[in-house]
């Protein structure tokens, strides 16, 4: 298991006369993550990317200064510890639950919604009063106020509207009208009223340009109702941090696993909810080497699970007060499984004891110590007992009444007793204490300690297997690759079991316990945009891609290793590209790129072939691209085609792309033009459905752009075109094509 992060792909070029070479020595990355008991900060080598010192203190809520306080105190104290001062930083985010919090409490501003029409338009937008009976998890409705508007283009009349909504209480306002998507000159005339009257605003246009108006106005509302409490709070962590030193950009966690910067947050602070699991993914996918896989970051209560495939984020539209929205975050399913949750008994049919549940209360809830965490002496006499953490609770929760006291028996404490917890775990406890603890549970139950540890890890996993296995054939994941990663301070009460329960590869993250500071600070700056665009043509397509590349670029992303893929979806007509990159030029030591011989291990642990099997078949700079090739056996020789399994290994060990079946082509730059058109046309397949273009990744420079998601062989080429446009035309890139069938 990696001692410490390594971000994938992103390897050392050599040095360009008077271009940067690299961070020096002394240069950080600093990653704070604002939770909601503690806010926990890791700084990381900007050259080598090792942890070099974390630190917690609580999140400070009630301080004037709200969390901004705890973000600066977390600052200063890491800093301090590791030695290098304010100057030193040169990247700088931090994650927050506030949004998720103030939705989750309801916590939010009143929202003044300016409904812009006449005829049925204002009889559309008219209907979206009915926003003030969406129920947030709290129970809470969303406060909301409106008022209509027949002609923003008339001097006044939006001021005019603006004002009234102010006088009824309006803290924030949203502009609706619709088909604002196609002509936003009245929603942009009402935001200028409401930036003229010193309030704050959104505009449905500027939150997607996706139609639906109702899911539209859903999201810009949401938007809207957090964006008060985050501006003061992006004032506050920006006043601070200047004070203090820092020149870096300050930049926030987004909830799709990337970072964007504060000027991007302000308009748009929906992007953080849901932005802590999207941490804990980021730091799984950048420190842990995951290519195919799922991430489990288990706290004490909860755990979260999300998956990686072909080395990306999976996301999904977000429901947030029981309707679906348009805010594109992290596809992450919580089961209310964590390392302090209880276990509860129930009666087998014989009359005995045996394990029902465990959870979903924790022995936080419950206001007990874990068991296996007292000392052995506080433990004589223990006798098993039930009861209710809360009134109203069943009361077949299991605690021990033992010398020292009450104690709780968790997940944590089962995990133990079946040594499953690495020495150096933070969920580490005394096995011996472990399996003392469990005793009277044992006794209950009729068996022994171990056993009975079992038969907790085995309940506890039920539903999260459940869980794992929908979201594997969800996403497709190739299980020959795929593994089970744990972060979160329970990681190892729930992974490594789960892994043998499933039969699939599980490990622990390193430095599991701060894995969501760790993403925050590694995280690349990232900027999706979707189109609904009726026969886009090839310039539309370009279009999307063009502008989520842009806006990675206006937020400090270094061009030269920007990677923007594109999905075309005929069929919804729609388009979209996800645009990341790193805010500086972020190279590695030589010393740790990996040989060829390492990358076919790599490539071969992955296929579950012997090295000696495994091809070169092509290679650049940053990727070693590998094969093996499966012959069919007996009658089917004769029919088949040889199929060659490939992977892509970076230069740091890294599968970054998996095929069960692919051809492998390497030509220049400029070559590619007419090359490709031969590849696409010869891989095209054709069924009832019409012809679907191969799917298609290019190795270019560092890049690995992926246009798999594009079935359009004109649109493939006019993007592979645009790709292969900006290197020179004698440098070599390899195309890897995967017919569909």
């Amino acid at each position: 298991m990696p001692t410490e992060p390594h971000p994938p792909a992103e390897p050392a070029e050599p040095a360009v006369p008077g271009e940067p070479s690299g961070p020096d020595d002394t240069a950080v990355r600093i990653g704070i993550d604002v939770g909601g008991t503690f806010t926990d900060a890791v700084a990381v080598s900007a050259r080598t990317f090792e942890l070099l010192g974390q630190a917690k203190v609580p999140t400070s809520h009630d301080h004037a200064d709200g969390v901004a306080h705890g973000i600066m105190a977390a600052l200063e104290r890491l800093l301090a510890d590791i030695g290098v001062g304010a100057d030193d930083v040169t990247f700088l985010a931090h994650g927050t639950t506030q949004a998720t919090n103030a939705l989750l409490e309801g916590d939010v501003a009143t929202v003044g919604i300016v409904g812009i029409g006449t005829g049925y338009d204002a009889f559309a937008t008219g209907r979206l009063r009915s926003l003030g009976r969406l129920k947030l998890d709290s129970g809470r409705p969303l406060p909301i106020r409106y008022t209509g508007l027949k002609h923003p283009e008339r001097p006044g009349e939006a001021r005019a509207a603006v004002d009234r909504l102010r006088e009824e209480g309006a803290d924030v306002l949203v502009a609706v009208e619709p088909f604002s998507v196609d002509a936003p000159e009245g929603e942009d005339a009402v935001a200028a009223a409401a930036v003229q009257a010193g309030v704050p605003v959104t505009a449905t246009h500027e939150i997607t340009q996706l139609y639906g108006l109702g899911k539209r106005a859903r999201t810009a509302v949401l938007n809207a109702g957090v964006m008060p409490r985050m501006l003061e709070t992006a004032d506050l962590v920006e006043r601070s941090i200047a004070k203090a030193g820092v020149s870096a950009p300050l930049m926030v966690m987004r909830c799709d696993g990337g970072v964007m910067s504060l000027a991007e947050m302000r308009s748009r602070p929906l992007l953080t909810v849901l932005s802590g699991p999207a941490a804990g993914v980021a730091g799984a996918l950048m420190g842990e080497k995951v290519s195919e896989g799922v991430f489990l970051e288990t706290g004490g209560t909860s755990t979260d699970i999300s998956v990686i495939r072909r080395g990306r984020v999976q996301i999904r539209h977000a429901r947030l007060g029981g309707k679906e929205t348009y805010l594109s975050a992290l596809d992450v399913r919580t089961v209310g499984i964590g390392g302090g949750s209880l276990v509860r008994l129930g009666s087998t049919r014989g009359g005995g004891a045996k394990v029902a549940d465990v959870g979903p209360r924790s022995a936080h809830i419950a206001g007990l110590p874990y068991a296996c965490f007292a000392a052995a002496e506080d433990l004589r006499d223990a006798e098993l007992v039930r009861l209710s953490p809360r009134e109203g609770d069943p009361a077949d929760y299991a605690v021990i009444e033992a010398a020292g006291g009450r104690f709780a028996l968790t997940l944590t404490c089962a995990a133990n007793a079946a040594g499953l917890v690495p020495e150096d775990d933070y969920a580490r406890s005394d096995p011996a204490t472990a399996r003392a603890a469990l005793e009277p549970l044992a006794r209950e139950l009729g068996t022994d300690a171990e056993s009975a540890a079992r038969a907790v890890l085995q309940r506890a996993t039920d539903r999260i297997e459940s869980t794992v296995a929908g979201l594997i054939a969800d996403h497709g994941l190739d299980r020959d690759v795929c593994s089970l990663v744990g972060g979160g301070g329970g990681a190892a009460t729930v992974t490594p079991y789960l892994g043998a329960r499933m039969r699939l590869e599980a490990r622990i993250a390193a430095h599991s316990e701060v894995i969501s500071p760790l993403g925050v600070a590694l995280a690349l700056v990232r900027e999706s945009v979707e189109r609904i665009i009726p026969g886009a043509g090839h310039s539309d397509v370009l279009a999307v891609r063009t502008e989520a590349e842009q806006a990675v670029l206006r937020q400090g992303a270094d061009p030269a290793a920007v990677e923007v893929d594109v999905t075309v979806d005929p069929q919804r007509n729609l388009v979209s590209a996800v645009a990341t990159g790193a805010t500086e030029l972020r190279t590695k030591d030589r010393a740790q790129v990996v040989g060829s011989e390492e990358a076919r291990r790599a490539a071969a642990a992955s296929l579950g072939a012997p090295p000696g099997e495994m091809r070169e078949l092509a290679a650049t700079a940053q990727y070693r691209v590998l094969g093996h090739t499966r012959r069919p056996g007996g009658l089917a020789r004769r029919f088949a085609r040889e199929r060659t399994r490939v992977r892509v290994v970076d230069t740091e060990g890294v599968v970054r792309l998996h095929s069960a079946d692919a051809r492998v082509d390497t030509m220049t730059a400029g070559e590619a033009d007419a090359r490709l058109k031969e590849l696409v046309a010869e891989r095209t397949s054709y069924g009832d459905g019409g012809s679907r273009a191969p799917a298609l990744w290019l190795l270019l420079g560092p890049k690995l752009v992926d246009l798999s998601g594009v079935l359009d062989a004109g649109h493939l080429l006019a993007l592979a075109a645009t790709e292969a446009g900006g290197r020179m035309p004698g440098e070599e890139l390899v195309a890897i094509t995967e017919e569909r069938r």
